[in-house]
């Protein structure tokens, strides 16, 4: 199709000013309100455990009965107070005089303890925290800071159990509100300095993601705020990421079309509208096809990802919008002047639009030196692209994703995680997380006697009203409470609430007390943990496909073919495979993480495929534009040319955003960015540069079965092509 030159006369005012500047008022009322609403995401954030639990598991359920006997909602702070030799008489004196200090902050029910270890080397307080009373976060502070003024001289003070990891979880996830952004933003401005030399060009496309970012900080807030969804800060950082970079992405392909639609007229509203109409399509289908993949997180059993599906489907409809609008707005507005000092020439009417014979011809530097590779050895190339792959691929057998123990997962400095290894050294290891055992009234003495014959049980009681242990000493109450016909029963274990070892012992529990009565449900934390882990690993199972279905079916739909689209999604799954293996390599051998969160291969699998799938929409979409002008196997080197440093530069942009996720030390979000950010540079450098256009020029026309382009009469004439080819001029 050949652009013609349009006067600004023939365009006519409302759209030449009116449009444009409208459509940028409007993002910027969208970003006043969205800008200040991203301080208040705390409000309707949630980063406690029933965010993340199994919506149907039965430590899900476990944990909706044990809600029943509570008359508040306590989460149990246990302090530890540890010294090297053991405690004197006047020294326990002085740490059962804490308790006192303890009640006086009121933050929940009674205090339990002081409780010695049988070593003398430790004393336990279990401190009830009241989430409707006060801050968890707050709370745990005022905790620490009491017991390490009160404590005697030269003790170690620990406040940890499910209240202080809640609040060193909180602490870590701290830095998405700001460090997170900054990283990123950097990191994208400096990538467009260099590709684009421009000084302009890289604020409006950095406008465009953060508008993009308060507008979907403004939809996500609403909708959590409604109760829709379930923000936690899981989510939020993903968020701010994956809109940025998408954004970005979307951006990029939009300037590409519009830079190159400015060689061919002087006016720039029609430079914009060209680019607008030749970048919409492959812009909506990539943007459809990461919509569509996340929201398949809802068939997810886990609370976490089901929120996570509509809070990111969220930020990539803000970040379509604002690429679609707001950028080509601005660069109606701008014109050349966006790519100062180095601003883009009108080519000569003769050279606007060259007749193609081989593909290569206009083309320079890097991108024609790879077409000349890719046309004079397609096959050598796929196939050493597949293998490389497939070897890449052999370290997934050491992915040990089956979850890890939750004081692991910060990677800082933990009061609470040095506690738990405090409590582990003196005390049974999951006090303060025992496992919940609800069972019928009826059978309560003998699930109770099943509990306590249990492996891996430490020691077990039925409880009274208020939480109260009936042990049988003097003073305590002799009937449980009862609520709805179920009792409850804490079960101390002998390991650390989330060690492996006190998974095996739930699950030995749950065998144990189904026994004895069938309807008898084993929760608590250790049990969550478990649950997950399996819930996760069965959502593997059942989301991939869907996902891979999603995605061929748009493809289809885009590229008007069958094969194509089966190819393309068989190459993003290899990719995936060799950034999932190389990732197991640098986890186990070079970072040294004991494990993976069994939620990594799931999101690592939605963010490759989707995202990588955008770079092949990018260039596949070209291709099949540029084919039906000069015939396939030039159109593929033409469009691998045209798109190269475009998609390049999409894909550094995309891995240089996820990679700023490691600057939060939560072991989950520092794994999904090294995988998504090598998986991304991975699959543009490798899968989209080499392997997909090798694999379609070696095939030929027919890579669009059954559509009109595979039918004999597309077929190029090979010999008049090489020898043309040997006359086109190499610069």
């Amino acid at each position: 199709m050949k652009h013609k030159t349009v006067s600004r006369e023939r365009v006519p005012f409302w759209l030449r000013w009116l449009v444009p500047v409208i459509l940028v008022l409007t993002w910027l009322a969208l970003a006043g309100v969205g800008g200040p609403t991203f301080g208040r995401l705390e409000e309707v954030s949630s980063n406690d455990q029933a965010s993340f639990l199994p919506a149907s598991a039965e430590a899900t359920a476990a944990q909706d009965w044990q809600a029943k006997f509570r008359d508040s909602d306590e989460v149990p702070g246990v302090i530890v107070i540890e010294s090297d030799e053991p405690f004197t008489p006047a020294q326990l004196g002085e740490v059962a005089a804490l308790r006192t200090d303890l009640e006086e902050l009121k933050l929940g029910s009674a205090v339990i303890g002081p409780i010695p270890s049988e070593d003398g080397k430790a004393v336990q307080f279990i401190a009830p925290i009241s989430e409707s009373e006060v801050e968890v976060q707050e709370a745990v502070k005022e905790l620490r800071d009491l017991v390490a003024e009160a404590a005697p001289e030269g003790m170690r003070t620990f406040v940890t159990g499910p209240a202080g990891l809640a609040a060193d979880l909180v602490a870590a996830f701290a830095g998405i509100d700001g460090i997170l952004l900054l990283v990123a933003l950097a990191a994208v401005f400096v990538i467009l300095l260099v590709v684009y030399r421009s000084l302009l060009l890289p604020f409006m496309v950095l406008l465009t993601s953060v508008f993009a970012l308060c507008a979907a900080i403004l939809l996500v807030f609403g909708m959590a705020q409604a109760g829709w969804i379930q923000l936690n800060g899981q989510s939020q950082g993903i968020l701010s990421i994956l809109v940025i970079g998408a954004a970005t992405d979307y951006a990029l392909l939009y300037v590409a079309r519009f830079r190159e639609a400015l060689t061919h007229t002087t006016n720039r509203t029609a430079a914009a509208l060209t680019a607008w109409r030749t970048s919409f399509e492959p812009i909506l289908a990539s943007g459809a096809t990461v919509i569509i993949a996340l929201l398949c997180l809802l068939f997810s059993d886990l609370n976490s990802n089901k929120a996570l599906g509509p809070v990111a489907a969220a930020g990539i409809i803000c970040s379509l919008f604002a690429a679609l609008t707001l950028l080509p707005a601005l660069m109606a507005l701008l014109g050349r002047t966006a790519f100062w000092p180095f601003r883009p020439k009108l080519a000569p009417a003769d050279e606007r639009e060259p007749e193609l014979v081989t593909g290569l011809e206009g083309q320079k530097g890097l991108w024609r030196a790879t077409g000349e590779l890719v046309r004079r050895r397609p096959r050598t190339i796929w196939i050493a692209s597949v293998l490389l792959l497939v070897a890449a691929s052999a370290g997934v057998l050491q992915l040990k994703a089956n979850g890890v123990p939750q004081t692991d997962v910060i990677l800082t400095a933990s009061n609470a995680v040095d506690g738990q290894d405090a409590l582990a050294r003196h005390f049974d290891a999951g006090s303060g997380s025992p496992a919940v055992v609800v069972a019928d009234e009826g059978k309560a003495q003998e699930v109770l006697d099943a509990v306590k014959a249990a492996d891996g049980v430490g020691e077990a009681y039925l409880l009274a009203e208020g939480s109260v242990p009936i042990t049988g000493a003097p003073g305590t109450p002799s009937e449980p409470d009862v609520r709805e016909g179920k009792v409850l029963i804490n079960a101390t274990l002998n390991s650390a609430a989330d060690s492996l070892e006190a998974e095996e012992a739930v699950k030995a529990l749950r065998v144990d007390v189904k026994a004895v009565d069938p309807g008898a449900l084993v929760g608590g934390v250790t049990a969550t943990a478990l649950d997950t882990n399996t819930t996760a690993q069965r959502d593997l199972v059942i989301i991939i496909p869907v996902v891979l279905v999603v995605i061929l079916f748009i493809l289809m739909l885009l590229l008007r073919s069958v094969l194509a689209p089966v190819l393309l999604v068989l190459s993003v799954v290899l990719s995936y495979a060799a950034a999932m293996g190389v990732s197991a390599l640098v986890f186990n051998n070079i970072l040294g993480f004991p494990g993976a969160d069994a939620t990594v291969p799931l999101f690592g699998f939605v963010f490759l495929v989707a995202l990588g799938v955008d770079y092949n929409i990018f260039l596949m979409s070209r291709v099949r534009e540029e084919s039906l002008k000069h015939g396939t196997r030039p159109g593929i080197l033409r469009g691998l040319g045209v798109t190269g440093g475009v998609i390049t530069s999409a894909g550094v942009v995309l891995a240089a955003t996820f990679a700023a996720l490691g600057v939060i030390p939560i072991m989950f979000l520092v794994q999904l960015a090294f995988i998504v950010a090598f998986g991304v540079l991975l699959d543009t450098v490798l899968v989209r540069s080499l392997l997909v256009p090798a694999l379609a020029y070696d095939i030929g026309p027919k890579i669009w079965w059954p559509g009109k382009l595979s039918r004999p009469e597309a077929e190029e004439r090979p010999d008049r092509d090489e020898a043309l080819l040997a006359k086109t001029p190499a610069g």
